[in-house]
């Protein structure tokens, strides 16, 4: 690897207190809290840490931008489960891991951003490259510290882990003047530990509502099981899929939830939502029951909310107790954590034959495009969708594939097909164009022994390029695919369908991004034909390095089905041209 490790540390001071820097606190701190690799860019208030650095076993991945420090400890964290630590100097440095820390606010990763300042006595002076980063990244931190003496620094780290772990996950940031980094105090890593752990009030799941949803599961002709994010989160995929097989209820997965529920799985109807399958979404319109698992009903899912899912009852298993009514009125809730919820309720759900709901969600597939890769044969043109496709067929699905915001992320969630969780990466709630490289980056420190793909539009690709020099740097293996359609994509879909073609600001000049990865000592190769796409992807596996495909796409693609903003879950634009036959979901809701 480029960038520092050090081996010659001890963790004696970890058992025994001693009187260190600042410095030292904040890196002996991490060690104890388990932390092994960090991402970040040095600068003036923040150097003394960087000083004390080469006395630790921390290795150290320097980047070009600090929002990839934020975006690669968030990679990290996703794809490991455990907490990524991004670093950065003040003023500039600390605001541009903003964009990174709401990133992973709005998805609920557990991130610390670690950021120096100036010293305490020249604070709210403007001093040089001050900023008040704490009152910045309020609203988009589950807490955030700012800490100007020495002996507060391994407390306020303790507490952030803590917070970052704790209930709903999410991002904390410790703001560590200059001054309370060079300043010595005892450390003492036990004494430094938080105060328990104390879950909200409402955390309690009252027996009246478990007995509750067990007779509304018991009695729905018409289930579904909606699986978020916080199926993996909680790590209860086992208990979802109990439920499903025991129940034979139908899974729809919200974007950050594939991966959740395998894809093969019988039970897997596919994703919901804004570019859900039509199926899905018909399924839950019909539904007369709901139990949403770990997810919070989100815009992109929901559609418009006074017509979304009428004829259903609800059942909320969340562990926020702010998203239960929030969007959407639930009939029954239940706080907590999702796998410990289930755990108690499974025992109450008794076997059910759902074999006619799930006949009509199956032959509602024939009055639709079904997802299938033969409904774009090779025309000579290369299309998206054969990327996605032959992606996962060649790597048999057995890859972490961590994708930017865009066309190619919709494609990527439709054709690429995930048995196992954290094998998507993506930037859902902020929609972050240029997430996936340095977030890619993250995901291959986590796990040096997984295949990783970086699935990136031309545009979002720009945004964060510069982190090629860090993969050189760092000697990291991970494959990148370009969807390179010449627009920004997505928005030139909105601007076709809802703004009479008016490409304003869309079409979009690349450079010749082989070029700019030989430019890194990255060898790449330019992909313009479904029959060169095999041997281009195993090219770049088989590459000792990473490697580089350019996919130059089908220019004018759009993403089917797609809800326009403010319609209903069934009001979807439909892929031109194809048979828009009644669906038998509408037929079998009455249950005759």
């Amino acid at each position: 690897m480029g960038s520092h490790t050090n081996t010659q540390s001890s963790n004696a001071h970890l058992t025994t207190p001693t009187r260190l820097t600042g410095a030292e606190i904040l890196w002996a701190t991490l060690v104890g809290e388990g932390v092994t690799n960090v991402f970040g860019y040095p600068g003036g208030a923040i150097l003394p840490a960087y000083d004390a650095l080469r006395k630790f076993p921390i290795h150290h991945t320097l980047v070009r931008h600090e929002q990839g420090a934020a975006h690669m400890a968030d990679g990290y964290a996703r794809a490991s489960g455990k907490v990524g630590v991004a670093i950065a100097t003040s003023g500039p440095g600390a605001t541009n891991l903003v964009t990174g820390i709401a990133t992973a606010m709005l998805d609920s990763i557990p991130v610390v951003c670690i950021t120096g300042n100036v010293s305490s006595k020249v604070l709210g002076t403007d001093a040089f490259q001050e900023v008040d980063i704490t009152g910045i990244t309020l609203p988009v931190t589950k807490h955030n510290f700012l800490v100007h003496r020495t002996e507060d620094i391994a407390p306020a780290l303790r507490h952030a882990f803590q917070i970052a772990t704790s209930g709903r996950p999410g991002p904390v940031l410790v703001d560590i003047t200059k001054d309370a980094q060079q300043g010595s105090a005892i450390f003492d890593f036990e004494a430094a530990k938080p105060r328990a752990y104390r879950p909200h009030p409402m955390l309690r799941v009252e027996e009246s509502g478990l007995t509750h949803a067990a007779e509304l599961i018991r009695t729905a002709k018409r289930p579904v099981i909606l699986a978020g994010h916080g199926v993996m989160e909680s790590g209860a995929m086992e208990q979802v899929r109990t439920l499903a097989e025991r129940a034979q209820i139908p899974v729809a997965l919200t974007l950050l939830g594939l991966g959740g529920f395998p894809a093969s799985h019988p039970l897997n109807m596919g994703m919901m939502g804004m570019h859900g399958e039509a199926w899905v979404n018909h399924a839950i319109q019909e539904a007369d029951l709901l139990i949403a698992c770990g997810m919070r009903f989100d815009d992109r899912v929901t559609g418009k909310t006074s017509d979304y899912a009428l004829k259903a009852k609800k059942i909320h298993i969340e562990v926020d107790p702010s998203e239960i009514n929030k969007n959407i009125k639930v009939d029954v809730a239940l706080v907590g954590d999702l796998r410990a919820v289930l755990e108690d309720l499974l025992p109450r759900i008794p076997g059910r034959d759902g074999n006619a709901w799930l006949k009509a969600i199956e032959a509602s597939k024939g009055a639709v495009v079904v997802r299938d890769i033969k409904n774009l044969p090779d025309s000579g043109h290369l299309y998206a969708a054969h990327v996605m496709h032959d992606l996962w067929r060649i790597t048999g699905g057995d890859a972490v594939v961590v994708t930017d915001v865009g066309q190619h992320q919709m494609w990527e969630a439709q054709y690429f097909h995930h048995e196992k969780p954290r094998t998507l990466i993506t930037s859902g709630g902020l929609g972050t164009m240029g997430f996936a490289l340095p977030a890619a980056i993250g995901a291959k420190v986590a796990c040096p022994n997984k295949e990783v793909w970086v699935i990136a539009g031309d545009g979002g690709f720009q945004m964060t390029s510069p982190e090629l020099a860090t993969i050189v740097q760092e000697n990291i293996k991970i494959n990148i695919a370009i969807i390179n359609n010449g627009y920004l994509g997505m928005v030139r879909q909105w601007q076709e369908f809802f703004y009479e073609r008016n490409y304003e600001a869309t079409p979009l000049v690349s450079p010749d991004f082989v070029k700019l990865a030989d430019a890194h000592g990255i060898p790449g190769r330019a992909v313009r034909t479904r029959s060169e796409l095999t041997d281009a992807v195993q090219q770049a596996r088989s590459a000792q390095g990473p490697f580089l495909l350019n996919f130059l796409v089908e220019k004018e693609d759009s993403v089917y089905p797609m809800i326009p903003a403010g319609s209903a879950l069934h009001e979807m634009i439909r892929r031109p041209g194809k048979r828009q036959a009644k669906d038998p979901l509408e037929e079998s809701a009455d249950d005759k």
